[in-house]
């Protein structure tokens, strides 16, 4: 077995060439010199840790991934896909320029801001004001974490600083990109981002995605293969920004980040990985936690084509 104590120790000091998220005023106060891991194994049911991986972060952009699944289960893949595209950006993922430039009729991904809001709305359209109740059920089920929870400071410093969210929403409500009322929507999409996870619940959440969205610990199904596959996909494409690309080569993993230091892997049929480090780098992903990540799926020799 991989020596997940010992990778943690060679990879914490990394820490110190990124820096925590500060737009986010609650975020800011989180320790960097964190790190913490979670590996589950989908041949013998069980689960490694090592660092920090109980600790609760928030997870931020990691529940996009969440939301998705939610919204295909509720609508079918056909139609979420019908309202938001599949495409990389070469722009930041909360800009709004490739819209404008290009006279989108939707957001080009679900990963990017303006794509998890209007998915977000594709939720809020099925459940109403219940959206985020529906939300967090979902997620303490699939990341199998009855204690996840939302944090009131973080979600009211998310609503307190969430202005370029609320024009990216306001600007596809403009436009008829929203399916559901967009302040409920709003709300629901700063509620989502203020869950709080540790890196054993986004392990948990990689096996259900690298299980083929069947939940490894009692085999019931979330989603099909093909909606499972499609999440993958889209995690190794854009799940790190403008920087998905060069850790797709990288790495080679599907794997999506959030700026409160998480990152969730899944390895198709072998495990799923969750990871936690709080400094993060100019794109807004974990400095200490992608080279941790790369160090597992290189002593593990993982390959997705296999």
């Amino acid at each position: 077995m991989i020596q997940l104590e010992q990778l943690v120790q060679k990879n914490l000091a990394k820490e110190k060439e990124g820096k925590v998220a500060s737009y986010i005023p609650a975020l800011a106060e989180v320790n960097p010199k964190q790190l913490g891991v979670a590996l589950y194994d989908l041949d013998d049911g069980e689960i490694g840790e090592a660092g920090q991986s109980e600790v609760r972060f928030a997870i931020e952009s990691i529940s996009k991934v969440i939301t998705l699944m939610l919204a295909i289960k509720k609508m079918g893949i056909q139609e979420v896909f019908k309202h938001v595209g599949s495409r990389q950006t070469g722009f930041a993922f909360n800009s709004i320029l490739n819209m404008e430039i290009e006279k989108a009729k939707y957001p080009l991904n679900p990963f990017i801001n303006a794509g998890a809001i209007a998915t977000t709305s594709m939720v809020v359209s099925k459940t109403g004001e219940g959206a985020f109740e529906e939300i967090l059920s979902f997620a303490r089920d699939i990341c199998n974490d009855p204690n996840l929870y939302l944090d009131q400071i973080i979600y009211h410093s998310e609503r307190r600083t969430g202005n370029l969210d609320r024009s990216l929403a306001y600007y596809m409500e403009s436009k008829n990109m929203m399916l559901g009322d967009v302040v409920t929507s709003l709300d629901t999409y700063f509620k989502q981002c203020s869950m709080m996870v540790t890196a054993h619940s986004l392990a948990n959440l990689g096996a259900v995605l690298a299980n083929g969205g069947v939940k490894p610990w009692d085999n019931k199904r979330i989603i099909s293969d093909e909606e499972a596959r499609c999440v993958k996909s889209l995690m190794m494409t854009t799940g790190l920004y403008n920087q998905s690309g060069t850790y797709s080569r990288l790495i080679g993993v599907p794997t999506k980040s959030g700026v409160g230091g998480g990152l969730m892997s899944a390895a198709p049929h072998k495990y799923g990985i969750g990871i936690f480090s709080p400094a993060l780098d100019k794109a807004g992903n974990s400095v200490a936690g992608l080279d941790l990540l790369r160090d597992i799926v290189e002593g593990l020799e993982l390959d997705i084509f296999d």
